[in-house]
């Protein structure tokens, strides 16, 4: 039997660390050792790889990762409370775990430890958004991202053209990564259960990644482009104070037609344009 499997169960240590789900931090806990082994699993670890984990809580999905042969797992946490819990597990899992207290919004992950680097995660759903885009700006420092969100979340980042969930979201994530739905959670999963299924994500970035420059200019011409979705691109991408109709004849793009209809490449040529269209007119 593995060491980890004798701590004291999740429930103890909630009750013990007073480590009730705070809604402020976005936190429910995951309890189902199955589950927390499942996600595990599906990062396909190696004796190679440091697994960095974020929001950890009482250590449910640590206590996985760990008995994977993970070379060093890093948990990243902001609430006090959970620190202590986690304390509890490197007493007996010294030499591979490390406990980091900090806000991960604020926390450069690559600075942590060197490469190869893994992220597996049971994401605050407050902030599971923001920290995803921040970390495929740099996706080329991760190996793979094994991540769980609102299951519309997961829809939105995995859409393909001409779908209802297709948006900025699954422009930004395609582009940097190959973006694959694993398996969703049922509410019950968690304490205290969430009123949506969860669904487990994971991106294997692509090699190359889309270098930071123009990965700048996509973020903004989707943005444009999907913040009136209705709109035909000629009316939704004025915003971008540049030669619309020379732009999209460049990129060979009907402007009749809506951002839903467009496809990853050819966003990533529209922004391509834009950016020699900044370059060339000093903008």
């Amino acid at each position: 039997m593995h060491s980890i499997d004798h701590l004291s169960p999740l429930r103890e240590v909630i009750v013990k660390y007073g480590l009730q789900a705070k809604k402020t931090l976005g936190q429910n806990f995951l309890f189902d050792l199955n589950l927390t082994q499942k996600i595990s699993q599906a990062a396909g670890i190696t004796s190679e790889d440091t697994v960095i984990e974020i929001g950890p809580g009482p250590g449910g999905l640590t206590r996985a990762l760990l008995k994977t042969n993970a070379l060093k797992v890093i948990a990243v946490e902001i609430d006090a409370r959970a620190i202590a819990a986690l304390e509890e597990i490197k007493q007996v899992e010294n030499q591979r775990l490390s406990i980091i207290q900090g806000d991960a919004l604020t926390i450069n992950l690559a600075d942590l430890v060197s490469a190869p680097r893994k992220i597996v995660a049971n994401l605050p759903y407050n902030i599971a958004t923001p920290l995803l885009i921040m970390w495929l700006k740099q996706a080329d420092a991760f190996k793979s991202m094994t991540l769980m969100f609102q299951k519309e979340v997961a829809e939105r980042i995995t859409a393909q053209p001409g779908s209802k969930s297709y948006g900025r979201l699954s422009v930004m994530c395609q582009a940097q990564a190959t973006c694959k739905r694993v398996f969703d959670l049922h509410p019950s999963a968690f304490i205290p259960p969430p009123k949506i299924t969860s669904t487990v994500v994971h991106f294997i970035p692509h090699t190359p990644v889309v270098e930071s420059n123009l990965y700048q200019h996509l973020e903004i011409v989707t943005k444009f482009a999907f913040g009136q979705r209705r709109k035909m691109l000629r009316s939704s991408l004025k915003g971008l104070n540049v030669d619309i109709n020379d732009l999209l004849d460049k990129a060979q793009i009907n402007g009749s037609q809506r951002a839903e209809e467009l496809s990853l490449q050819n966003f990533l040529t529209l922004a391509k344009i834009y950016q020699e269209f900044k370059v060339d007119n000093n903008l």
